[in-house]
């Protein structure tokens, strides 16, 4: 595993999908998740009840600003990736993760802000066969961070 994996949650509104994206961080060994804007913080029984504890042990740090994160990152070596929906978006099964990333996840309903999307040195999508156009953003990190875990 030799894959450095981040994670950042901006304004993600449901503690549920927070607790989520913990129990999912520690599965595929993602090294630190960054809760950014509003979205929800342990200890909250919400994201207990979805993390399962995980929240306890996977590394974490909040801030309103996200700035600050991605640019130390990015200082860091880190490629920062959004998980979005964008014309320029590259097929997550056609993406080359580098060895240091960032994946950055957004809003249930608007998404990565453009404010962020345009410091990102990638887009990256999941390709969608059915009708709807999107998943819920915690199952969306999921499978992402299962792809990039993968690619090793």
């Amino acid at each position: 595993m030799a894959r450095k994996i981040r994670l950042l949650a901006h304004n993600v509104r449901s503690l549920w999908n927070v607790g989520s994206f913990f129990r999912t961080c520690d599965a595929f060994a993602v090294e630190k998740i960054y809760l950014t804007g509003y979205t929800g913080t342990p200890p909250r029984k919400e994201i207990t009840k979805t993390a399962i504890g995980a929240e306890e042990y996977v590394p974490w740090e909040s801030a309103r600003d996200p700035f600050p994160f991605l640019k130390a990152m990015k200082k860091e070596g880190y490629s920062l990736v959004a998980l979005e929906l964008t014309p320029d978006a590259i097929d997550l099964n056609d993406f080359e993760p580098p060895d240091k990333v960032c994946l950055i996840v957004g809003h249930e309903l608007t998404g990565v802000p453009e404010e962020i999307l345009s410091i990102c040195d990638e887009v990256v999508k999941i390709p969608m066969l059915g009708k709807k156009e999107s998943l819920n953003v915690a199952v969306a990190a999921g499978i992402a961070l299962h792809q990039l875990r993968s690619l090793l």
